[in-house]
């Protein structure tokens, strides 16, 4: 059933997010941190069964300069660099296996695939530690340091997200003008924040992306992951101010509010995972040319491969190849 607003509402619906004051300072320090340290970026062949595609075992540094693993695949014998999709993973998986996700390459694109830290063994595997301190935190990754911006999970996570583009434009496959971000969910929030603070970003694709409207969110709906979110201030009563504070950091309205790049956003309206109107806040406020595909009748699965399948062809208009 519809889980939120009516679609009219929706259309007119606009978020009352306010951003904490040094909200672009923090992210401007926190990214000039991690860009001062970690090894180079690595890049190794991986032999495979597969014929029309190859694939890299990346690693490249994050957060702290903390390595972060990723795969690089990119069509066979394809000439001169290429337009490249770098993509995030939703809540719970990893990078998956090195044979999964060939739809991006076999269309045409480089593509790097970014792992997440800490998760990868809810859905699909992972290979990369999340090695912070984190404090008290309900069941899953949305409460994990949530008591300081500066040891939030997300902090770091996004972190990743960024260095994902700094690194991709460090691959030989790679052209680094024609570089888009697109992720699902949580990586439809790691899309966003990227489209923000990467400016080398040319496009972004976020489908039912997490992380928007946090406030409102975490209010309308009764299923994890912003479910984690209300069971911790259910037992520290005393925090939600503190709590609201850190996820100001790292909502992806605010985001929104200062990408640029052309976006294709996806929601479905009886998503009970991600509230259709904190979609449409994140939308509504994105500064870019932007786009919005409304699933009626679907879940947070939202549009599956025909979302895909949308996206390969304003990927294709909008860098090109």
């Amino acid at each position: 059933m519809f889980t939120d607003l009516t679609e009219a509402e929706l259309r007119t619906y606009r978020s009352d997010l306010h951003e904490p004051p040094d909200f672009d300072a923090f992210w401007a320090d926190t990214l000039a941190q991690a860009r001062s340290c970690g090894d180079p970026v690595s890049a190794t062949p991986l032999p495979t069964p597969l014929t029309a595609v190859d694939v890299f075992d990346v690693t490249f540094p994050g957060f702290a300069g903390q390595p972060i693993r990723a795969w690089l695949r990119v069509p066979r014998g394809a000439s001169g660099p290429l337009p490249t999709i770098v993509q995030y993973v939703g809540y719970g998986g990893g990078r998956g296996h090195a044979l999964e996700n060939l739809l991006w390459s076999a269309a045409g694109f480089a593509h790097l695939q970014m792992d997440t830290r800490g998760q990868g063994s809810g859905w699909s595997r992972g290979d990369t530690p999340d090695v912070a301190a984190a404090g008290p935190q309900a069941p899953g990754m949305a409460t994990r340091g949530i008591e300081d911006p500066n040891r939030y999970y997300y902090r770091r996570f996004l972190t990743d997200a960024v260095r994902a583009v700094d690194a991709a434009r460090e691959l030989p496959a790679v052209d680094p003008d024609r570089i888009a971000v697109l992720g699902h969910s949580q990586g439809g929030a790691a899309a966003l924040a990227a489209a923000a603070l990467a400016p080398s970003v040319r496009a972004a694709v976020a489908y039912v992306p997490f992380l928007c409207d946090i406030p409102r969110a975490i209010t309308i709906t009764d299923t994890a992951p912003f479910r984690e979110i209300r069971d911790y201030l259910a037992v520290h009563r005393d925090r939600e101010e503190q709590a609201l504070r850190t996820l100001g950091y790292v909502d992806g309205v605010a985001f929104a509010r200062r990408a640029t790049a052309p976006a294709r956003f996806s929601v479905a309206l009886m998503d009970d995972i991600v509230p259709p109107s904190t979609v449409y806040a994140a939308y509504h406020d994105y500064r870019g040319d932007k786009d919005l595909t409304v699933w009626r009748f679907n879940g947070h699965e939202a549009g599956g491969i025909d979302d895909d399948a949308a996206a390969v062809d304003f990927l294709r208009t909008t860098l090109g190849g």
